[in-house]
């Protein structure tokens, strides 16, 4: 047995049932590391004191911006939302993604929505 977890990712997305339901599967300092199966269209918010990185691991997931500007992330790719940004994920197709954010961000920011996933769901295996 190792003496540090090792964990896979497409493993991980494979038990993953729900879309728009992220599972913390590590903790690095500070920040989950979550994946997530998307699918449509998200609700708009934003987190107001803490930047989210999405990274693609298959798939496509379009990002609106609040100035409209879309940001577009094909397999491999990720990007750094800042802060207090208002975007709204999409995913056309079934998208499997890895997010790190701090442990505080809350699933929809400043928004609460039937899509709104506590902590304790996400942390649930």
């Amino acid at each position: 047995m190792n003496p540090v977890p090792i964990t896979n990712i497409k493993k991980q997305l494979e038990k993953i049932t729900e879309y728009w339901s992220p599972r913390v599967v590590a903790t690095v300092n500070n920040q989950y590391v979550k994946v997530a199966k998307l699918k449509g269209q998200f609700v708009w918010h934003k987190h107001e004191n803490e930047d989210e990185l999405f990274m693609v691991v298959y798939g496509r997931l379009q990002i609106e911006l609040e100035n409209d500007d879309v940001i577009v992330l094909e397999e491999g790719e990720f990007c750094v939302i800042p802060k207090n940004t208002m975007h709204n994920p999409i995913a056309d197709e079934e998208c499997g993604i890895v997010l790190i954010e701090p442990v505080s961000t809350l699933h929809t920011g400043d928004v609460n929505s039937p899509l709104t996933k506590t902590i304790e769901e996400q942390l649930r295996d």
